[in-house]
């Protein structure tokens, strides 16, 4: 008799297969769907700084150079050929004293000719000056010679009225000598006329020429005190620091010669980077330290032109000047820009800051094996410290060192 032969069941196979299947394709669209990466990184070529509560110092480091607190230029006022050098480039020098001496034939034959022209001009202003006294002189002449006819006629007229009423004139000569007085008379009157119009006159020409003699003379002078800048001389004391001038040489006008610098006072200049434009003002103070002393410096001018992304300021000691410190000495200076004694929360500088702009930064797990991408707010910043202002908290461990290697990555594993 023939048994049936039943077929095992494959559900049990297929249920279980199915659930695999599931489990796979989940693990893949979790993976898939992660899109954080990673890398490891060896824990002895990162640097890291704990986050910490402390006094933030608001201050940026200033490389500043030693220059004189005043200079003064030597430039040729007249140009000539250098003939002497009378100081040699170092000395101190006292205001007045001869430096250098310059010869100019052009110059010496135009002033020749301007001196003679001025005296040409001069002596046509005195011969004026001359000819209106003459003519004061004759108008007051007349004036005499008219008062004598005057008086004369007047005696000879009264003597005629008493002849001619006892009939011993003719009656034609009595008129003749009153008609006479009488044109005297209205000469006199036209004379003075003219006397005084001419005085007006004569004022204002005389004021006139004055002027313009004492014009003359000025231009004059300043001709011949051309010829004397040819000797350049020090306009005040102090040490000649820079002389630019041969014996033989010729020198244009305007053309530098030198400089002197006041050996008693002192400033510094410093570059500042364009970034601290804003927050840089006149009267900020700086700190230097030499010699195991400081010493207190202001910022005393702000120069408006900025050049490969920098500004220059001037900077003058504040009391005591160091001493024997010399022309283009380098210092190193703190400039204080804010309060240096507010409470903050504070992270170590680092070159971090360059390749993330501050935006974020690794944060390390609590055993040290991990470190996470975190987004934070910096501050404020000076060499050693930056400001946080959010997204860590004091006790956070930050890698501080390059993320040159690693700026796109998520998370980093540390290889202790």
């Amino acid at each position: 008799m023939d048994r049936r032969i039943e077929t095992p069941s494959r559900k049990p196979l297929v249920i279980g297969g199915t659930i695999a299947g599931v489990v796979a394709l989940l693990a893949i669209i979790y993976f898939a769907s992660d899109s954080s990466t990673s890398f490891t990184l060896d824990g002895q070529r990162i640097r890291t700084a704990e986050v910490s509560n402390g006094m933030y110092e608001d201050y940026i480091p200033l490389r500043a150079s030693v220059e004189p607190e005043k200079t003064v230029y030597l430039d040729a006022i007249e140009g000539g050929r250098v003939e002497a050098i009378l100081v040699e480039e170092g000395a101190f020098v006292e205001e007045g004293q001869p430096l250098i001496d310059l010869s100019n034939t052009s110059l010496q034959l135009d002033v020749i000719a301007r001196e003679a022209e001025v005296s040409e001009q001069l002596n046509n202003l005195r011969n004026t000056q001359l000819a209106i006294e003459q003519n004061r002189l004759k108008l007051k002449s007349d004036l005499i010679e008219i008062d004598y006819q005057i008086i004369r006629l007047t005696r000879l007229v009264n003597r005629y009225e008493e002849l001619e009423g006892n009939q011993f004139i003719s009656k034609t000569d009595y008129e003749n000598s009153n008609d006479e007085l009488e044109y005297w008379k209205k000469r006199r009157v036209v004379t003075e006329e003219s006397q005084a119009q001419d005085e007006i006159v004569r004022l204002a020409q005389i004021e006139q020429l004055n002027s313009s003699v004492q014009q003359l003379e000025k231009n004059l002078k300043l001709a011949r005190g051309n010829l004397d800048n040819l000797l350049i001389r020090a306009p005040r004391a102090g040490q000649l620091t820079s002389m630019d001038a041969e014996i033989g040489e010729s020198k244009s006008r305007g053309e530098r010669l030198g400089q002197i610098d006041d050996v008693e006072k002192f400033k510094a200049t410093a570059l500042v980077n364009e970034f601290y434009l804003n927050r840089v003002r006149i009267g900020q103070r700086a700190q230097l330290e030499i010699n195991g002393r400081d010493y207190l410096l202001e910022i005393s001018k702000i120069y408006p032109e900025v050049q490969a992304s920098q500004f220059e300021v001037d900077l003058r000691f504040l009391g005591e000047t160091p001493p024997d410190i010399r022309r283009g000495q380098t210092l190193q200076l703190r400039l204080v820009l804010g309060d240096s004694n507010e409470q903050a929360v504070l992270l170590a500088n680092g070159p971090f800051f360059n390749d993330t702009g501050g935006a974020w930064v690794f944060v390390l797990s609590p055993d040290g094996k991990t470190a996470t991408r975190r987004a934070v707010q910096l501050g404020r910043r000076n060499p050693n410290m930056i400001e946080v202002d959010g997204g860590l908290v004091p006790g956070d461990e930050v890698i501080i060192s390059s993320y040159a290697n690693f700026i796109e990555i998520d998370r980093l594993f540390i290889d202790r």
